[in-house]
């Protein structure tokens, strides 16, 4: 299973990262009612930090950032929103060869994300260090820049310089 396409999957809510159920129902190779039934039965091992069911706002504002089919939503039921903690409880109720499989590929792509955060994080604040640093010394560079773009934008008339060639 490709990485890429399992990140693509991966949204961001409440501050958490989580996959929705029809995309895990895609991935799993089974309908979006049946993962639903699977969880409802041992609804136990999903408590809120696992699991949540999105608000209607927030469905509304995600549907319209990302391009979904209408066969992989009911209307009437907002999705559900599982963390990695979540998915993790999946693994244990979906027994097939293809949840395990599509488990492992997850738990990877959560891990990848993860260690890709951190090597970001380090150079946004390296980053930030050096802006801080070099931003007091290239004051005057900054000025004469915000300057010159003004300045475009207002056409000054100027006396044409240079050779003129008498009639």
């Amino acid at each position: 299973m490709q990485l890429q396409h399992i990140q693509q999957k991966i949204h961001e809510i409440r501050g958490m990262k989580v996959m929705l159920d029809f995309d895990l129902a895609e991935l799993y190779e089974v309908e979006t009612r049946v993962l639903n039934q699977a969880v409802k039965r041992n609804i136990k091992r999903f408590p809120d930090d696992f699991m949540f069911q999105l608000h209607e706002e927030e469905w509304r504002k995600m549907s319209s950032q990302i391009v979904m089919t209408s066969y992989k939503r009911p209307h009437k039921s907002l999705p559900m929103a599982f963390t990695e903690q979540g998915l993790a409880m999946l693994s244990g109720i979906l027994n097939s060869d293809k949840a395990i499989e599509v488990n492992i590929a997850i738990m990877r792509a959560f891990v990848f994300l993860r260690q890709y955060a951190l090597t970001h994080k380090d150079l946004t604040e390296q980053l930030k260090a050096l802006e801080n640093k070099h931003d007091k010394k290239f004051e005057d560079v900054y000025e004469a820049i915000l300057y010159l773009l003004k300045k475009d934008e207002q056409p000054a008339e100027r006396k044409p310089i240079g050779f003129k060639k008498s009639k």
